[in-house]
């Protein structure tokens, strides 16, 4: 029996001098301390780049890094930027809020210093290896960029017919006009791989594994859909036929109108689900374990005729349900896959989870409503699930419980936690997902710092002040630290070998698992030969 846990932190939510969490030295701390406090999984979101409304869930490419996690400590170690080009610049007043107008403005020249050194240093064998290893995507994105910017950043199905179209002789004149910006998004994406590598290598050596995060959807604005529109329902060049939302629920009454493409899944089958292969392959090139959002989204999705007021006008439609998985496992084997399987579910639902083999979610504050049993409730888990208090979507456990429940939930909560007199809500909350039969247990780092609803990561169906929350510099502290390790050994998640033989005298004695102080260096791809390139 492997029992686990771990913390759920974006690195945009990491602290630092840069206005944003980075793969800075902040990174590797938060790997220090979930390795003292015997955590076994560092819990992300979406890395890709983040577009309209600044969520990852709707991003410009489902294979591109969001290069405002580039650290500038590291590239001025690398000497690719000197202290000047960063120290004065005023990433935002608010420690703990990122301002995303700010640092779209501000980070974009300092970059450019680090592009322009890294091609005067003329030292290009480890880019020339990155280059050819990911020039499936890295091409397409550069150039969608580049060519978005020429436009104003306007959306690709607003710029002229001939860009729309990829026209040949148009994709030669912006290769040869746009070279320089072309050249800059390549490089600022092997700056991230790089940075990423080094740090997960640096988490995997002391035993952390990185569980990250694919959206089911792609954006209407995203190189796929002006790269490769024939993987998406499409009535015209520019206009999809259906845009993905889910129907209303508690969260909205005319449900959530994301608005991204719908997969043609049809083609996709023809074509042996290609990109889909594609995609999970290089999502674990990057995460030890993927969490796919919107797994029920599989076997049938929520689509709503393009134009729609509200995504109450939609429908549900059949997915490619378990064929798809059976492709995927042919091709890649047996991957370590979480089903973010929350929303409404079906029967049919439950069988394509349970014959996939992968854990499903569980979230504690869905289970208490004062008076009737529930699904969410410790007592009906079973080992095969990860279970939460709350999910980056969801209040704060502190919120959740302040500004939402009546005296019955909490009677009922009280009673069924058995909260201890003085014990604080996030506390036994988390007491009792870590106490549950769930192979994992994810907390987040908002509710182990106990914080209110002004921490909250995302409000579905809002925007203007979603994924902005930062930790302070800080807020970890030894308390903390000795709170969290205890319910981990308490409850027997901690990353060691644990031997039912001991004796009352050395029931604390566990044998650890070695693990390496070093922080990872990065390490390239093989040598490769005769790699052409535009630098």
């Amino acid at each position: 029996m492997t029992r686990t846990s771990g913390v759920l932190m974006h690195i945009s939510s990491l602290p630092g001098p840069f206005g944003i969490g980075t793969f800075g030295q902040s990174a590797y701390d938060f790997v220090d301390f979930l390795k003292e406090t015997k955590q076994t999984h560092w819990q992300i979101l979406p890395l890709t780049t983040t577009s309209y409304g600044d969520s990852p869930y709707q991003s410009f490419s489902a294979f591109a890094g969001n290069t405002y996690f580039i650290d500038y400590t590291l590239l001025e170690e690398d000497g690719l930027l000197v202290k000047s080009d960063y120290e004065s610049v005023n990433f935002g007043d608010d420690p703990e809020k990122v301002d995303y107008s700010l640092i779209y403005k501000v980070k974009r020249p300092i970059l450019e210093k680090a592009v322009k050194r890294f091609i005067e240093l003329g030292d290009f064998d480890d880019y020339y290896r990155f280059e050819e290893a990911n020039k499936d995507w890295l091409i397409d994105f550069s150039e969608f960029m580049s060519i978005k910017e020429s436009f104003n950043e306007e959306p690709w199905y607003n710029w002229d017919e001939a860009s729309i179209n990829r026209e040949p002789e148009t994709m030669k004149e912006y290769r040869e006009t746009l070279s320089d910006q072309i050249n800059y998004h390549k490089v600022t994406q092997y700056l991230f791989f790089k940075q990423y590598n080094q740090l997960k290598k640096y988490a995997n050596d002391n035993h952390i594994q990185i569980v990250g995060d694919i959206p089911i959807y792609v954006s209407r604005d995203s190189v796929e859909m002006w790269a490769t529109p024939q993987y998406f329902k499409m009535k015209n060049k520019v206009e999809p036929t259906h845009v993905a939302g889910t129907p209303p629920d508690s969260f909205s009454d005319d449900g959530q109108f994301w608005g991204n493409p719908i997969y043609d899944w049809e083609y996709m089958k023809e074509n042996g689900y290609d990109w889909w292969i594609w995609r999970l392959k290089e999502s674990f090139n990057l995460y030890d374990v993927v969490r796919i959002d919107h797994f029920r989204g599989f076997e049938s999705f929520w689509e709503v005729p393009y134009g729609s007021k509200s995504s109450a006008a939609g429908q549900w439609t059949k997915g490619p349900g378990y064929d798809l998985f059976k492709h995927i496992t042919d091709a890649l084997g047996e991957l370590n896959i979480i089903a973010e399987d929350l929303g409404f579910m079906t029967q049919e639902v439950i069988d394509m989870r349970d014959k996939t083999g992968y854990p499903g979610m569980k979230i504690l504050q869905f289970g208490f409503n004062g008076f009737e049993d529930s699904i969410e409730l410790p007592h009906n888990y079973i080992p095969n699930t990860a279970a939460y208090v709350g999910t980056h979507d969801n209040m704060t456990a502190r919120g959740w419980y302040e500004d939402t429940t009546n005296q019955a939930m909490r009677d009922q909560l009280d009673s069924y936690l058995n909260r201890r007199p003085g014990e604080k809500i996030s506390e036994a909350l988390n007491r009792g997902i870590a106490s549950s039969v769930s192979d994992f247990a994810i907390y987040t780092m908002q509710d182990l710092l106990d914080l209110d609803n002004s921490a909250r990561m995302n409000e579905p169906s809002t925007i203007g002040h979603n994924w902005q929350w930062r930790m302070l510099d800080g807020a970890i502290d030894e308390p903390l630290k000795e709170s969290l390790t205890k319910l981990t050994v308490e409850y027997f998640r901690a990353p060691q070998q644990y031997n039912p033989e001991q004796t009352e005298e050395n029931t604390d004695e566990y044998v650890e698992l070695e693990a390496s102080d070093t922080k990872g260096e990065y390490h390239p791809a093989p040598e490769l030969d005769d790699v052409e390139t535009d630098i």
